[in-house]
């Protein structure tokens, strides 16, 4: 039986079938949630003509779906549903939601610095910050188009990408004030997930088993082969050549030549992997659907499940300094530790 919050869930999805004609977000479920869309993306600029309506101010925003997060020298924010973004500078103990231009579904946040972020969503939504969250600015929106951003990442305050439904990647080299198309490959797959390797080499993680690389910035882009034809939703990078790819069903995949070739690895769950993140002292966390928490302590070569009892699916997990972790998803937002997580499994 669905509750009123996985029927929110629900209508806030992905797909499990790549053709479906409902128009859905991010990330989904009724014990799960499944990224995907079915829309196609080409931004413009935000219209004279139709005014956004503002996102309501909302007491219980911070236990509403949340889809991704950042933390940046102290400062959280969390970004979701009806276009609530929240800010905690206290380690979590408060959250405040911040005035925003939309109502739009936000599903990614990336900040530079604890002043300058951005924030994408469904009708094409581009947000901008510059004073950490506390006010933003609407520097893209095209809703007549359908067309939602997955992600966003810069790589200094000037240049960065937002990437998501149908091959829909725009880059900015003016700090998000103009965006211009940038083309991947000549398919029309969903691009999830984009991130920087410590040598400079970007990934893409992308729907049908695509995974991109570019070695000069973003410039250009080449498809890296893949055995596995389900989507990816997250791509870690790790030390030298090695990567994490993971998604679907439980599948995890490790690199150690840049993505020439993979290896699956077992990870006990058929749960759909949706973040991933290295901790200071190497520990890797995998977080997915139905409260599926993965840790390695030697480096991505194995794994180990700690399903966590409420089953709540996970969307995203970012460090938060000083052990702890901010975790977000069909819950809201949660602050934990890594050993609270292996806890609560037992």
């Amino acid at each position: 039986m669905n509750t009123p919050s996985s029927n929110i869930l629900a209508r806030a999805t992905a797909f499990v079938a790549r053709r479906s004609t409902i128009p859905l977000a991010r990330y989904c479920a009724s014990m799960t949630v499944v990224v995907a869309v079915v829309v196609a993306a080409v931004p413009a600029t935000a219209q004279d003509e139709i005014v956004p309506e503002p996102a309501i101010m909302a007491p219980l925003a911070p236990k509403a779906l949340a889809l991704d997060a950042s933390a940046v020298n102290g400062r959280l924010v969390a970004v979701g549903e009806r276009g609530h973004i929240l800010i905690s500078t206290d380690n979590g103990e408060t959250w405040l939601q911040a005035p925003v231009p939309t109502r739009a579904m936000l599903t990614g946040v990336y900040f530079f610095d604890e002043n300058l972020g951005w924030a994408v969503g469904h009708d094409s939504v581009i947000l901008r910050t510059t004073d950490g969250g506390s006010t933003w600015d609407l520097v893209n929106w095209a809703p007549e188009e359908e067309a939602p951003f997955f992600d966003v990442w810069f790589s200094d305050a000037e240049n960065g990408f937002a990437i998501g439904a149908y091959g829909s990647c725009y880059r900015t080299s003016n700090g998000g004030t103009t965006w211009d198309f940038v083309s991947v490959d000549d398919t029309d797959w969903h691009l999830h997930k984009i991130a920087q390797a410590d040598d400079g080499r970007l990934y893409i993680a992308a729907e049908a088993g695509y995974v991109y690389r570019s070695e000069d910035g973003g410039e250009t882009w080449e498809e890296l082969p893949s055995d596995y034809e389900g989507s990816y939703f997250g791509v870690l990078p790790l030390d030298g050549d090695s990567v994490l790819l993971f998604g679907l069903r439980g599948h995890l995949f490790r690199s150690d030549d840049a993505g020439e070739s993979w290896e699956e690895i077992e990870t006990g769950t058929v749960s759909m992997l949706t973040d991933g993140l290295r901790l200071e002292d190497g520990t890797i966390i995998v977080t997915g659907l139905g409260g599926a928490v993965l840790v390695s302590r030697d480096g991505g070569h194995t794994f180990e499940l700690y399903q966590q009892p409420n089953r709540r699916g996970i969307a995203s997990i970012v460090d938060a300094g000083d052990g702890s972790l901010l975790m977000v998803g069909e819950f809201g937002v949660k602050m934990t530790t890594l050993a609270e997580l292996l806890e609560a499994a037992k």
